[in-house]
């Protein structure tokens, strides 16, 4: 079978399940098995499919229909134009997240500093931070082994493990170092909520990246006290947040001495990212 008949044939068995972007779905998938680009297959139509690749297609569109989402069946997601490695116990990286990384450079432009990233998961936001700040260093916690393991291998990848740490830790337990830039992406969803969503995230994400609490807030809390010690004074303090959350999260800030310096919107016009510096020292 050539390559135009079998993304056809693909495309149409997950638009049969459901799947919403089940055009986009088969082309990457087979572009990966491949190992080419995903704009090649549109331009050699016509070459013919091995029986070893279109075993190993069969089985990733398999999964597919389960609803397994495509970074999990080809192992790696891109973000900020780079492609991280992904695994189960790690959270798939949003485009959302990039306006954290797009609003953190613009601060600190050109200068040399120290950054701890909380729930670093993949590692794609110290990395990608790290990627465009030259001369900075950074280290990123979580309390997951499998997520660390992914950011130690991305962060390889991209080489960039000569100017990053990683490490298994719980937020209670750190205490090393002083930090111009602390950053997080923390569980934010409230509990109660986590059944609305998706099968593709429910079923196959790690939840406790995902579930903040009770009001979604019990992690953002949790980062905001903890960076009360490691934030050196002038140092910001820059965090994802949910659509929601933005007058919640404004006033803990400002009930821990924290001045707002910066917020950013999603495109439906929801503050997604908020960042603040510490102007009173308890």
């Amino acid at each position: 079978m050539n390559l135009d008949n079998t993304i056809n044939k693909a495309s149409q068995i997950l638009k049969n399940h459901n799947i919403h972007s089940h055009e986009l779905d088969a082309q990457i998938i087979l572009s990966n098995i491949m190992g080419v680009k995903r704009e090649s297959l549109i331009t050699n139509n016509e070459i013919n499919i091995s029986k070893k690749i279109m075993e190993k297609y069969d089985s990733a569109i398999k999964r597919r229909i389960k609803k397994e989402p495509v970074a999990y069946i080809i192992g790696k997601k891109e973000f900020w134009s780079e492609d991280f490695m992904v695994n189960h116990g790690t959270l798939i990286p949003r485009p959302e997240t990039e306006l954290l990384i797009y609003k953190i450079i613009n601060f600190f432009k050109n200068k040399k500093i120290n950054i701890l990233d909380i729930g670093t998961g993949s590692g794609c936001i110290l990395l990608s931070i790290l990627k465009e700040l030259n001369f900075s260093r950074g280290i990123g916690i979580d309390i997951s082994a499998k997520a660390i393991q992914m950011a130690k291998v991305n962060s390889k990848n991209l080489n960039l493990f000569y100017r990053s740490k990683f490490k298994v830790i719980d937020l209670n337990k750190f205490n090393i170092g002083k930090y111009d830039l602390i950053v997080s992406n923390p569980p934010y969803i409230p509990s109660r909520d986590i059944k609305n969503l998706s099968k593709d995230i429910t079923n196959y994400e790690p939840l406790t990246a995902l579930n903040g609490g009770s009001d979604g807030l019990d992690l953002i809390k949790k980062v905001i006290y903890k960076s009360n010690h490691l934030l050196k004074r002038e140092g910001l303090l820059a965090l994802e947040i949910g659509h929601s959350q933005y007058q919640k999260v404004s006033y803990i800030l400002r009930s821990n001495g924290y001045r707002e310096m910066s917020k950013e919107y999603d495109f439906n016009r929801n503050v997604r990212c908020i960042i603040g510096t510490k102007v009173k020292f308890f």
